[in-house]
């Protein structure tokens, strides 16, 4: 599973330039010598987010990376295996085996799952009603939205949203 999809992986001959800067980074927040410390430690991140910028740019998009996109996408549509399938150029079975490798679930298993992260982000952030959210993130049917969500969070999407803006209130 890539815990941290979309940011590029690094190569073998990256690595060692990435694991230098960072040494020679944390050397100079240790030594802090003179006043030009903090110009040195930019210029090390500098080089570091142009390398891990030039290797997403010559990256070829996997199979996953052209379906999470469509799926980040798209939704808030009608999404079926299939169109996901068609996306990526794969059988559903050879996508479902990548996805799980990368993400750790199905692309289906995924595609609910991000759908109930902006629904949740809607509870929180908006008064907008339940079967509003709903179509906003893809659920045909408010009902189904709900047996979904109380299913995977525990909770109904109503006390999420009571709980979760008590909590953001508090910070």
């Amino acid at each position: 599973m890539d815990p941290y999809p979309g940011i590029p992986r690094l190569t073998a001959s990256a690595y060692p330039h990435i694991f230098e800067w960072f040494f020679v980074l944390g050397m100079e927040v240790m030594a802090q010598s003179d006043e030009r410390w903090a110009c040195r430690i930019k210029k090390y991140l500098i080089q570091i987010l142009g390398l891990l910028e030039e290797l997403n740019q010559y990256r070829e998009p996997s199979p996953v990376d052209q379906v999470l996109e469509y799926i980040h996408t798209n939704y808030s549509r009608k999404i079926t295996l299939e169109d996901l399938s068609e996306t990526a150029h794969l059988n559903r079975v050879t996508l479902n085996k990548q996805f799980q490798e990368r993400c750790g679930s199905t692309a289906m298993g995924y595609l609910l799952s991000y759908r109930l992260k902006v629904a949740s982000e809607l509870l929180t952030h908006t008064d907008m009603n339940l079967n509003d959210i709903a179509r906003a993130t893809g659920f045909e049917y408010d009902t189904y939205f709900i047996k979904q969500f109380t299913s995977k969070k525990g909770i109904s999407p109503t006390t999420y949203r009571n709980n979760s803006r008590k909590f953001s209130n508090v910070q």
